[in-house]
């Protein structure tokens, strides 16, 4: 066979569908996520770029600009960080202790998703506001932006893991500690490889969640120029003062920054999974 006969054959192999839907069914999801998502992301893409290049890296690259995107990475790391513990402690609890009340707080859990952010925001800020029944004070704080994406984001954190946990096999676990392992060894050598690749992808849902959030900040955080104001509120900002291209162009980067953060998390989460599918 010559090289030209297999590079027809390659293309047709490339083509080739598989799977139950069939092309009708592969072809209606794509129209649907071009719609839905590629189409709007393009749009924007265009808008940011309506003074050039140029334009573009002026609006980004502005000092207010910097500032927020500064400010709004580094508080959605903290809380992916915060929640990577705390969620998948949570997770631990809901799944491995019984106790009163445990259905209610699985229901909890769930909260922030179906509770508008700005409720969550006026919660905060009659708790931790200048009027603080318990007398601690976060209103227009970096402390207090971290609480309130911490509330919207621990569900991403504790989704992912419970559902690993509930189908971990808990017989290895205890063949280690029957072997004299220590809990503390157990959980490190044997449990953690094993939520890994779940912890990652909540930490990366929890990120992404974060640096685009607005309606839990809008409040407590106090919207200060270089000091709370996220991202988010700039954007707002440059909408208000009639600059939707500077709007834009910052939007754009802050899409960038979560399709690359979300993207090496799901390489890492993949290569952690394939790591502990060889060890078994």
């Amino acid at each position: 066979m010559t090289v030209t006969d297999r590079a027809p054959r390659r293309m047709a192999s490339w083509l080739r569908v598989t799977g139950s839907v069939g092309p009708l069914g592969i072809g209606t999801a794509v129209l649907w996520l071009s719609v839905i998502v590629l189409l709007p992301l393009a749009a924007l893409t265009v808008s940011s770029f309506e003074q050039g290049w140029s334009g573009f890296w002026a609006a980004v690259s502005a000092p207010a600009a910097l500032d927020s995107l500064r400010i709004t990475v580094f508080v959605s790391v903290l809380v992916a960080l915060v929640n990577v513990v705390m969620g998948t402690l949570v997770a631990w609890v809901l799944v491995r202790d019984q106790f009163p009340g445990k259905a209610i707080v699985n229901a909890l859990i769930d909260l922030p998703f179906a509770l508008p952010t700005i409720v969550a925001s006026i919660v905060l800020l009659a708790l931790y506001g200048p009027q603080s029944p318990i007398d601690i004070h976060l209103n227009a704080t970096q402390p207090g932006l971290i609480v309130a994406l911490a509330f919207v984001t621990l569900p991403m954190v504790v989704r992912s893991v419970q559902p690993v946990l509930i189908e971990a096999d808990r017989e290895v676990e205890q063949a280690a500690l029957s072997l004299g392992a220590s809990g503390w060894t157990t959980f490190r050598r044997i449990v953690l490889p094993t939520l890994a690749p779940s912890i990652i992808s909540g930490a990366g849902l929890a990120f992404a969640r974060a640096i685009g959030e607005y309606g839990s900040v809008v409040l407590i955080g106090g919207n200060i120029p270089r000091k709370t104001e996220m991202a988010s509120q700039y954007i707002q900002k440059q909408i208000e003062i009639d600059r939707p291209v500077n709007a834009a162009a910052v939007s754009v980067a802050l899409l960038v920054i979560s399709f690359a953060t979300l993207l090496a998390l799901r390489l890492l989460a993949g290569r952690a999974a394939r790591k502990e599918q060889a060890t078994r």
